[in-house]
């Protein structure tokens, strides 16, 4: 499932380029202002937000959730990303799925010159107010990299693909990206390896825990069973008394899966547990998968199944 970051120097086109890219694609744009407006209200106050509007620094604070307003950012994209394709316009984007192997990362930026010819046509300025104007612009871009994640944001190492357009037309440019969008898309699928039936060697604990994993296999989704334990209580001496196993997970969208379709007297156990993890471990992933919701998956893949 393949998406796309997009980073951009104001005055390249960038934000046009990948409104018509989105169009094309049929994908949903994930940009500043839908974060702003949408997702920080959720955690966040008046002061908070207008905090976060104006200091990349803000975003290392704790939010209520106690986690930084930067994790929950992550935790949203992933989140998000983990369901449906999007182009992500931004918000460091390209560094939180750096190594994920579904994204396309893409910079779009133009020179100096042609930028500040683009700024003074469309924000109506003088030479030297448009000069000054990108500068300040560029310096936030490299601003909000760099507090929040210690990186370049002119590193071309961070992107597959760095489109100049000083010479490439608004269509052209889309059209372009549009390609290899799907080439990359296309290519992945060839490249697959063959499936293994891994359930066969695979002692599951439970019935319900097989049957998830041959729908992830049905959607050719890659998964791990139980690969890991997270220690979530000690004694005084350090030793651990408690530990949490989630059952799955997910590689591609680093996330864990843990069922809650047994008796259903242990699913607020589970969601103690799931809730300590989060809390000793803020840059760990996992979702639960109630009783009701896998009995949906079950049926709708059983009704698909029937009809092909």
């Amino acid at each position: 499932m393949l998406f796309i970051t997009v980073s951009r120097q104001t005055g390249s086109l960038g934000k046009e380029i990948t409104e018509l890219l989105a169009q094309k694609l049929d994908l949903p744009i994930i940009n500043r202002d839908l974060v702003m407006s949408q997702w920080f209200p959720e955690i966040a106050n008046k002061h908070e937000l207008h905090m976060l509007s104006e200091s990349p620094g803000f975003f290392l604070t704790i939010s209520q959730q106690n986690i930084s307003f930067a994790e929950y950012l992550e935790n949203r994209l992933r989140s998000f990303i983990a369901t449906q394709p999007a182009i992500i316009f931004g918000l460091g984007a390209q560094i939180i799925f750096a190594d994920h192997p579904a994204a396309l990362h893409l910079k779009i930026i133009a020179s100096r010159e042609v930028r500040t010819q683009r700024i003074i046509q469309t924000h109506f300025l003088e030479k030297k107010d448009a000069e000054r104007f990108l500068d300040l612009t560029d310096r936030k871009h490299k601003r909000y990299i760099h507090t929040i994640y210690g990186k370049d944001w002119s590193d071309p190492t961070l992107y597959h693909l760095i489109l100049n357009t000083d010479s490439i037309g608004l269509e052209e440019a889309a059209d372009l990206l549009y390609h290899v969008a799907r080439n990359k898309q296309t290519s992945a699928k060839l490249e697959k390896p063959a499936s293994v039936d891994r359930n066969k060697t695979i002692v599951f604990k439970h019935p319900s825990e097989e049957e998830f994993a041959k729908i992830l296999d049905m959607h050719s989704i890659e998964w791990e069973y139980e690969p890991r334990t997270f220690p979530t209580k000690w004694d005084s001496e350090g030793n651990v008394t408690q530990a949490f196993s989630p059952d799955f997970y997910l590689p591609r969208f680093d996330t864990y899966i843990e069922l809650t379709t047994m008796n259903q007297k242990y699913v607020s156990e589970k969601k103690k547990k799931v809730s300590l993890l989060r809390k000793l471990y803020p840059g760990i992933n996992i979702n639960i998968v109630f009783k009701d919701d896998f009995n949906s998956l079950m049926k709708r893949f059983k009704l698909r199944n029937d009809a092909e």
